[in-house]
């Protein structure tokens, strides 16, 4: 009796366990209508993902890959993308959703807080290192990939350390590698290798020099370590982002002499400064490479390449000139699966019919938990009026909601119902790019009524004022439609209307600018100019991204 109830148990938890998966994966794949990187019939093009996932790290567990990036001052930060092919992604989850220390990210600091992370799985478990160049080395946990993610831990404390790597050794003994900002420690393009406690929680040596780049690679940064034949190796990007190479070291002993090879640069491509990535392989054997090119406004896209071994030096990309360095392709056949193929991208449209926000949206700083609120009877995502920091301007306001731009060119379209707060005047609520310099069209409450405006406000991060148009009055009962087209090279235009049908566009053409070591983004505020015990709101019914 005992075994039968043992067996019924086995089997009712492995079904359990199986729908579970089902549910997780059986959901519609999101498609992008501005970009998708999957040809369908077997091949790909870059950038595999045309948005701003800067410094990216990838890991294969089992037969999906991870991703991670950059986020900066954005939250929840960390966004972690899965794959089952290397060319799909989607976006899975946030793994920071507080910036520490809180008290400094509870207001933007524009180009600070999360530097370039590396994503490994030790002993069952994920971990994502990643520095913060004026605090030092965090790690955070996970048993699951979409979390919930640990507090994080400072590994290491210093200003100036940066693109840390943890690495597990055959013997057990395990190590970080990083490089240094001259921008905090006054020194760079030096790779230094620590050691580590066994569970990666805890420098514990001062470490040593064991990668030197000032005689041939300025700017040496963001090191990955891998082994492989008795090969210790070190990939590391230098020469800068616009115009750097990719570069390998190798050595049989960890700590060196390593020997140096460029491996990848841009040769006689349109890809600039190819390099800072991810090696990864297949569970067929098939080495691959993700890496980052610098696209200006659109931010530093991702790229994958073919990879081979010759002599043990691997070879990223095609080698026309077979000198062991190769050049990044922008075509190529997908990596071999064993999963089905299936095309989806990251997230970009948003209909608000959720319960949560979508993933792919990131605040200015810390939010508050006052700002948005999911409305699931309405379908829509209500934002309410917060007071804009006093004589600033958007870019110096936290709560503005933010994404990447997701293609070359697309347009953004969003349905939008303002109910503004009678004691109050000067709620706004708009569409916006974000960048050094910004614009957006907007409806704002004044005292002779709702009225819609356009905006503009050239650098901005040197704390400019904005140069705001009145267009026409608007009845707040009714929603409107705010909408912005952006071109090849990053020229907006921006438009309205009250049917969906017919849009009037408004203001000059506006040139989006990248913002702090990031791509321009687009996105939805909602501010005011005083303080009560009460604000007004807007309602978003959707946000829309297409061609």
């Amino acid at each position: 009796m005992n075994l039968l109830k043992n067996l019924f148990f086995k089997i009712t938890l492995l079904v359990g366990v199986c729908f579970y998966h089902r549910a997780l994966f059986a959901q519609t794949p999101f498609v992008s209508k501005a970009w998708v990187a999957d040809n369908g019939a077997g091949t790909y093009k870059n950038p595999i993902l045309h948005a701003d996932y800067s410094d990216p790290d990838a890991i294969r567990v089992g037969n999906y890959y991870y991703l991670v990036s950059s986020s900066f001052e954005n939250i929840p930060g960390l966004p972690i993308l899965r794959s089952s092919d290397l060319v799909n992604w989607k976006i899975i989850g946030n793994a920071l959703t507080v910036q520490t220390p809180k008290e400094v990210f509870d207001t933007p600091q524009h180009g600070k807080g999360v530097w370039a992370p590396a994503i490994r799985y030790n002993k069952g478990e994920f971990l994502i290192y990643y520095p913060d160049p004026d605090y030092g080395i965090y790690v955070i946990r996970a048993k699951n990939p979409t979390g919930p993610w640990s507090t994080p831990v400072l590994v290491e404390a210093g200003k100036g350390l940066i693109d840390p790597c943890p690495f597990w050794d055959e013997d057990g003994k395990a190590y970080l590698i990083h490089g240094y900002a001259g921008s905090r420690a006054s020194i760079k393009s030096i790779l230094v290798l620590k050691s580590l406690n066994t569970d990666g929680s805890k420098v514990l040596d001062a470490g040593k020099i064991i990668i030197d780049g000032h005689e041939t690679d300025p700017t040496l940064e963001g090191p990955k370590i891998y082994k492989r034949n008795g090969y210790y190796y070190v990939f590391a990007p230098a020469g800068g982002v616009a115009t750097g190479w990719q570069l390998v070291f190798r050595s049989k002993n960890i700590y060196g002499p390593y020997e140096r090879r460029i491996v990848m640069d841009q040769g006689k491509t349109t890809i600039n400064g190819p390099h800072q990535g991810a090696w990864v392989t297949t569970p067929n054997g098939e080495d691959w490479f993700l890496h980052f090119q610098d696209k200006g406004v659109f931010g530093r896209v991702v790229h994958l390449q073919p990879m081979i071994f010759k002599n043990d030096w691997p070879v990223i990309g095609i080698d026309p000139d077979r000198d062991g360095k190769g050049e990044p392709v922008m075509t190529y056949k997908k990596p071999k699966s064993v999963l089905p193929a299936v095309i989806e991208t990251p997230q970009d449209t948003d209909e608000f019919n959720s319960l949560d926000l979508g993933l792919q949206w990131q605040w200015n700083a810390n939010p508050k938990p006052t700002w948005s609120f999911m409305y699931p009877s309405k379908g829509v995502l209500r934002l309410f009026s917060d007071k804009i920091p006093s004589n600033e301007n958007l870019w110096w306001t936290p709560n503005v909601l933010l994404q990447k731009f997701p293609a070359p060119t697309f347009t953004v379209t969003t349905k939008v119902q303002f109910t503004p707060n009678d004691r109050l005047t000067n709620e706004k609520v708009g569409l916006a790019i974000m960048g050094f310099s910004y614009a957006n069209i907007a409806l704002k409450s004044t005292k002779d009524g709702v009225w819609l405006t356009y905006t503009t406000c050239k650098d901005a991060d040197n704390h400019k004022p904005e140069i705001e148009t009145k267009i026409t009055q608007i009845d707040p009962k009714s929603a409107i439609y705010f909408r912005v087209k952006v071109q090849e090279v990053g020229l907006c235009k921006f438009s309205y209307s009250i049917d969906n049908q017919n849009f009037v566009e408004v203001g000059e053409a506006f040139q989006a600018e990248v913002g702090r070591w990031i791509g321009a983004k687009f996105g939805l505020f909602v501010t005011r100019e005083d303080s009560i015990n009460d604000a007004g709101y807007a309602d978003f019914d959707w946000v829309r991204v297409e061609k």
